[in-house]
């Protein structure tokens, strides 16, 4: 059968079945035994960095707030799972009934994270809680990876702007995501029309090779697209000979065409060639974007060469060879018993090979220096302690069910360029390195 033929839309209307089956099938044995109503809390935390890595980002939280909106099970996904016999008919009935009317916490969108960090709180009963598992760690565990590498690359970019334009090396919706994820972590502009569609992203593109080769020679190809952008527009210099090129440009579009983009060779030479020759030219204020392959790296190699804007594409969208964040989501605190009121007890998993955790329902707060930079990241559980009151990190997202924490996605940017400003310099470091602030335990209370 042709794909096309099952006619799946763009916009998933339920999220329900991003999920693993375990999730259902505990949940069917929650159920069976009675324990599927007790109030229960998980948390999302990632034990580790990944390797070399000084900070983390906090992304895709509001798209987590639209997933747990959208979780329901409607009746075409209720007889896909009794088809399959995945659950029993008491199972369809309780889901049926699905809404989540817990409690959300975490990080607010844009916040950096280290080794530790409660990044999200989930409570309610287990059986609506554990459900949640699968699809706040897809979009956790992606989006937060891309706006790493998005905020290390715009550390490196100093205040050169970055364009994002990888939606043709991932997955189509992921594109998406990752076209918001880059925006929190410092990019200025997508290529990505669907993210400026949904997302309000400032949206950017001219021409590809393709539309040179189109054409009978460069000068044709670029006049035709001075006639149609205007003497504005960015011309792509790099399909035949670079200086010919340029020297076209600047005749066909004048000393006031926008930016000639460079897509291949050494960028540090060519851009220095390129940035003489237009002011030979009296193109003094046309501008250089350089592409091709780019990331924190080759951003920050370029740092001295006279480029005035990157496009990055395959480094981005797959988390500049980290594609996911390794967070986790695991029961920290359960009630003692099914009866209501019935106080927290903490539960922790205790395996070996580095994958213990720690119980506890937690608080987290960033302790500041003397010069009001932050020097530690302090988890506790328990009464917070009173200098550390004003500087807790988790905010309410979810009351009662009720998305209480919606915010422009602006905001989030404006946050983690305000959270990166506030570590010490050490985390715009791109040499290998531990968390530029360690994670500090405070220990108290039961976890109620």
């Amino acid at each position: 059968m042709n794909t096309a033929d099952l006619g799946l839309p763009v916009d998933v209307p339920s999220t329900a079945l991003f999920t693993d089956q375990y999730e259902l099938t505990m949940l069917r044995a929650a159920l069976k035994a009675g324990t599927a109503g007790r109030r229960s809390v998980f948390e999302v935390f990632t034990r580790r960095l990944p390797d070399g890595r000084r900070y983390g980002v906090v992304a895709g939280t509001g798209r987590v707030l639209d997933a747990v909106e959208n979780f329901r099970f409607d009746a075409d996904v209720l007889r896909f799972l009794r088809e399959k016999g995945i659950v029993d008919e008491e199972t369809l009935d309780w889901l049926a009934q699905y809404r989540f009317g817990g409690d959300i916490w975490g990080y607010p969108e844009g916040e950096v994270y280290f080794p530790g960090s409660p990044i999200m709180r989930i409570e309610g009963t287990f059986g609506e809680c554990v459900l949640l598992e699968t699809v706040i760690l897809s979009i956790l565990n992606h989006d937060s990876a891309i706006a790493a590498a998005a905020s290390r690359m715009a550390s490196a970019a100093g205040e050169r702007p970055l364009i994002e334009m990888g939606a043709r090396r991932t997955h189509e919706l992921a594109a998406v995501a990752a076209a918001r994820s880059a925006y929190v972590g410092g990019f200025a502009t997508t290529s990505d029309l669907a993210a400026g569609f949904r997302y309000n992203i400032p949206t950017v593109g001219t021409s590809a090779h393709a539309f040179t080769l189109l054409h009978d020679n460069e000068r044709d190809a670029f006049r035709a697209q001075v006639d149609a952008l205007g003497r504005d527009t960015t011309l792509l210099v790099d399909t035949y000979d670079v200086a010919e090129a340029v020297r076209t440009a600047v005749e066909t579009a004048g000393p006031e065409l926008g930016a000639v983009r460079i897509d291949s060779g050494d960028l540090l030479l060519v851009a220095h060639r390129v940035r003489r020759q237009l002011d030979e030219l009296g193109a003094t204020e046309t501008k250089i974007v350089v592409t091709s392959d780019l990331d924190e790296y080759a951003i920050a190699s370029l740092a001295a060469a006279p480029v005035d804007a990157y496009g990055v594409g395959t480094q981005l969208v797959t988390g500049s060879g980290h594609p996911t964040a390794s967070m986790v989501y695991k029961l920290v605190a359960r009630a003692e018993s099914g009866e209501d009121g019935a106080p927290l007890v903490p539960v922790a998993k205790k395996s070996s090979g580095g994958k213990t955790s720690i119980g506890g329902r937690k608080w987290a707060a960033r302790r500041l220096d003397s010069h009001g930079y932050a020097e530690a990241e302090v988890v506790g559980t328990g009464p917070v302690p009173e200098d550390l009151a004003g500087r807790q990190l988790l905010v309410e997202l979810v009351k009662g069910g009720t998305v209480v924490a919606r915010e422009p996605l602006d905001a989030a940017r404006d946050r983690h360029a305000a959270a990166r400003a506030n570590l010490p310099l050490s985390a715009t470091q791109l040499s290998r390195g531990e968390p530029v602030i360690p994670t500090e335990y405070a220990h108290g209370g039961s976890g109620s």
